[in-house]
């Protein structure tokens, strides 16, 4: 970083001579340090995984989500701080929660991701206040637009994508995510490969222990978003445990 030291990364509300601002791109790397999260939008739904690293034998199991619903249609799975997603999960709760009293219905998810997106935004405007150090996919599934996904990063920007991984093993996850065909599978095949996914990027050498976190919301849930079945958690998690097992099998043969 050329102008790192001249006082370009002191405010967000500064750019700097290259057309830069440090303080948006010092939240996106909080959010490269933080634990992966995907999501992958298939022909009847969408499916969230996330690998929630376990710091202390200490904790509580189960706690700390970095799931969360955030209407009875609509899922968010996020990666970075996690203090700073659950003000974002509020912001999008109130959103959802007011255009449903105002419109009366359910608020589609591409309204809902132009909304907090402007929100995560306006905080990359002001010296007085800093960006969210997070980044955060939502999905949600309804009869007349299938199913929908959107990423939003720190700086307020919002795409929506079949599939998407944020936090440290990014591009890890995006490549496996690539070789599916997602436009063709349905939510309980692509609840294995998730889980697949998930356990294929976890670091094992520095990050000892994680929980894996699904939810989906599709057909399957008549369009709640809901955590998946423990029965069917189970069982994604012996697939993504049998995969890794047969992939290393098959690097020793080639040795």
């Amino acid at each position: 970083m050329s102008s790192i030291g001249t006082g370009y990364d002191l405010s967000a509300s500064t750019f700097s001579p290259d057309g830069r601002v440090f303080q948006v791109e010092y939240a996106m790397k909080a959010v490269e340090n933080s634990s992966t999260a995907i999501g992958i939008r298939c022909k009847d739904g969408v499916v969230f995984g996330v690998e929630k690293l376990v710091l202390s034998k200490l904790y509580e199991q189960g706690s700390n989500k970095r799931i969360f619903n955030v209407d009875r249609h609509v899922g968010m799975a996020v990666a970075g701080l996690l203090a700073d997603a659950r003000s974002l999960t509020d912001i999008a709760r109130e959103e959802a929660s007011n255009f449903r009293s105002n419109y009366g219905y359910d608020i589609p998810l591409r309204h809902l991701a132009d909304r907090v997106a402007m929100y995560v935004h306006a905080y990359t405007l002001y010296s007085a206040v800093r960006p969210f150090g997070s980044s955060f996919i939502m999905g949600s599934y309804d009869k007349d637009d299938g199913a929908q996904m959107y990423m939003i990063d720190p700086s307020g920007v919002s795409h929506g994508y079949w599939g998407c991984a944020i936090g440290k093993a990014k591009e890890a996850a995006k490549t496996e995510i690539e070789k599916l065909q997602m436009k063709d599978m349905t939510c309980k095949e692509v609840v294995k490969e998730v889980a697949k996914i998930i356990y294929i990027v976890h670091d094992e050498v520095k990050d000892k222990s994680f929980e894996l976190e699904l939810s989906w919301v599709g057909e399957i849930t008549n369009g709640k978003h809901v955590l998946v079945p423990k029965d069917v958690k189970e069982e994604a998690e012996k697939y993504a445990k049998e995969s890794l097992e047969e992939d290393d099998e098959s690097d020793e043969d080639n040795m």
